[in-house]
């Protein structure tokens, strides 16, 4: 039997304001717009290179309650990147919100994160150490 590849990715977030969460996406974090459905907005999906995150209008009677609020230092999505430095510049000229600063972190990856409308950390990490570059 052949063995099956994954081929991407994609981090499911709830949203209060599907319609803010989208140009949140696009504007602070540079995600394109895949697809939008619904009537009014529902469900959303957003690509940066090989990248993608999967967002959902929540019910209002839902409370969004972020990883972190219940575990310290735990994000709800966090994107590999190849230059965590050009990506933490490019966070702070769009406006992002950083939630912590660049740095290095005790696990080998160079490290720092955003949080979006709803309070989800968004972690952004480059491995300082790849596999095979010891």
């Amino acid at each position: 039997m052949s063995r099956a590849t994954v081929l991407r990715q994609a981090p499911v977030l709830f949203a209060r304001d599907l319609e803010k969460t989208i140009a949140f996406w696009a504007d602070k974090v540079g995600f394109r717009t895949l697809g939008v459905w619904g009537k009014p907005p529902d469900f959303a999906i957003a690509a940066r290179d090989f990248a993608h995150v999967m967002l959902t209008q929540s019910p209002d009677s839902h409370d969004i309650v972020p990883y972190w609020r219940i575990k310290n230092q735990i994000w709800n999505a966090y994107f590999w990147v190849d230059d965590a430095r050009a990506m933490y510049e490019e966070m702070k000229e769009r406006g992002a919100h950083i939630d912590y600063d660049l740095g290095e972190k005790p696990y080998g990856v160079l490290e720092f994160g955003i949080q979006d409308l709803d309070d989800h950390d968004i972690g952004f990490g480059q491995d300082l150490a790849p596999a095979g570059k010891d």
